[in-house]
């Protein structure tokens, strides 16, 4: 990569004591400014819920937050526990979205529990670096890696681990890019955490630019217009002045901010290289083509032409959470949530291959569970990527991108046969009874008996339009006797999320031992990422136990 004289935008970055966190000064953050892949029927679009935060109180520290909170998350409902007898199979698409953990973490910051349905729990997962092991060979793009040990909260429970590792490129050796930095500059961008850090944000992105790379700026407020026509990216400092010189004031006209973006993404099209639209905003499209499922629709259309788009949310108070995740899911592209310059760091800096190049689309995931071993079995997280058993071999139906380094954690609960962890009785006339009576789901010799699972991945490469698939079957021996230390922090994540949704799942494990649990697996921590997570779960333990957990609950709109 190209070097340059810093600008007076791309400040040190330093991470802060974890400590701080904990005493509630990372809010100062925000002050400073530093604060499915699943298609849908017209049908469902229609009925997809939207759900809208109340009021937060407002302090002495909360300038920035506006009096009427109107945030909005897609409503989620956990995945159900299913019987194995009844429904044997589970089909879902990858995610490698993490906006969720990077927006909880800026609620817990400002001293709230977050509304359930801003926890996704595989975006949780999902933020942290597992270490699964990597590839050999760029002919298969990532590799898989699975594990299975009792559950820490219910020692009649096994969890199921699967990991997916993508291969990595260096920097200086991803394709030429072509960007457009798609930059929302309405009013309500007007905020500290929003405008003044997205430019912050973009600032650690230009030093990484090398000549060979094109980078456009379009911003929209009542109208779109192009800031910066497509530059070399070694001519930073052109760049940087542009970005400087961007104001906020007007409506949020984003429907025909997104058709220039892609426009202009078009004229700079570079073959066999990186074509990727890099949309900044808080979501709030109020005027122009502001319907969801209409944006949903035009950014679907346009990822065909092989012009990716990526999203990364903004702001607090009106943040629209449902519109940034959903056109990043349709436009082939992968969201996040920048609360801080820290966390801008990570994904414009640390992470910049996996969020810029894709080396795997429309991966797939699907487990066949045995009947004569599992009995019950529940996908944690995952809810709006689940898939139709039939779409998995259907090379038409779009799901998740796998990014350079990225890795993918999906995380199962099972109940195994015999093991007196089943949650739900079985059916009197249905197909548990129709087994039973009929002889025993398999014997010794069979060489299926021992199989827990067998799981497939289906995955394009870049380019192809035929998927490939991959099989492997998980076996009873497999079962350890305890977690590895990864499963151990996936778990404890996963945890996390849960009571933060409300402890369904882990129950009486509660706070202390998912923080245990994490505490157990912090490893190699050179980032600092799992430290500050687990200053995260005592804010949210001491916020549940001040009683702070109807604030800022969710209601479905009207």
């Amino acid at each position: 990569m190209l070097s340059r004289t810093a600008s007076p935008l791309a400040l040190p970055v330093r991470r802060l004591p974890a400590a701080a966190l904990a005493a509630g000064v990372a809010l100062a953050l925000i002050l400073s400014g530093c604060s499915r892949k699943v298609e849908h029927s017209e049908e469902e679009a229609a009925s997809a819920e939207i759900v809208s935060v109340p009021s937060l109180p407002q302090t002495e520290h909360s300038l920035s937050v506006p009096q009427t909170n109107t945030e909005r998350y897609a409503k989620i409902e956990a995945n159900p526990i299913h019987r194995t007898a009844e429904q044997p199979v589970s089909t879902f698409s990858i995610d490698v979205d993490t906006g969720s953990y990077a927006n909880v973490r800026r609620m817990l910051a400002a001293g709230e529990l977050p509304p359930k349905d801003a926890v996704r729990v595989e975006e949780l997962v999902n933020y942290f670096d597992y270490g699964y092991p990597r590839p050999t060979s760029k002919d298969t793009p990532f590799k898989v890696s699975t594990e299975l040990a009792p559950a820490p909260w219910n020692a009649k429970h096994v969890l199921m681990q699967i990991g997916i590792q993508g291969y990595d490129v260096d920097k200086s050796e991803l394709p030429p890019a072509n960007l457009v930095l798609l930059i929302d500059t309405s009013g309500s961008m007007d905020e500290p955490d929003k405008l003044p850090l997205l430019k912050r944000a973009f600032a650690q992105l230009i030093p990484q630019l090398r000549e060979q790379d094109r980078v456009s700026i379009v911003a929209y407020a009542g109208s779109a217009g192009l800031v910066l026509p497509p530059t070399p990216g070694n001519r930073g400092g052109e760049i940087l002045d542009a970005l400087e010189r961007l104001q906020a004031g007007g409506s949020t006209n984003g429907g025909e901010g997104i058709q220039l973006a892609y426009a202009t993404a078009r004229q700079a099209f570079v073959k066999d290289g990186i074509n990727r639209v890099l949309l900044a905003t808080d979501g709030d499209f109020n005027v122009g083509v502001s319907d969801q499922s209409a944006l949903e629709t035009l950014v679907a259309d346009q990822r065909k032409s092989g012009i990716a788009l990526s999203t990364l949310g903004f702001g607090t108070g009106n943040y629209n959470d449902a519109m940034a995740e959903q056109l990043a899911d349709l436009g082939n592209g992968n969201h996040a949530y920048i609360d801080t310059a820290l966390e801008a760091q990570k994904v414009l800096n640390e992470e910049l291959g996996s969020t810029l190049l894709t080396i795997a689309g429309d991966v797939k995931v699907q487990v066949e569970f045995n009947p004569s071993v599992v009995a019950e079995y529940r996908l944690i997280g995952y809810e709006n990527r689940v898939l139709k058993r039939e779409d998995f071999n259907n090379d038409q139906v779009d799901a998740g991108e796998i990014g350079a380094g990225h890795d993918v954690t999906a995380l199962y609960e099972l109940a195994l046969v015999g093991s007196g962890g089943e949650s739900v009785d079985p059916l009197r006339y249905g197909k548990d009874a129709q087994a039973a009576e009929a002889k025993p789901a398999a014997t010794a010799t069979d060489a299926k008996a021992g199989e827990v699972a067998l799981l497939r991945l289906r995955y394009k490469r870049p380019g192809e339009t035929d998927s490939r698939l991959i099989e492997a079957p998980l076996q009873r021996s497999d079962i350890a006797g305890e977690p590895s230390e990864r499963m151990r922090f996936a778990a404890a994540v996963a945890g996390y999320g849960d009571l933060l949704r409300g402890g369904t799942y882990v129950g009486d494990y509660g706070w202390d031992g998912v923080i245990g649990l994490a505490r157990s697996a912090r490893g190699d921590d050179r980032n600092g990422y799992r430290g500050e997570f687990l200053q995260l779960m005592q804010t949210a333990k001491s916020l549940q136990a001040a009683g702070g957990a109807t604030k800022g609950a969710a209601v479905a709109e009207e």
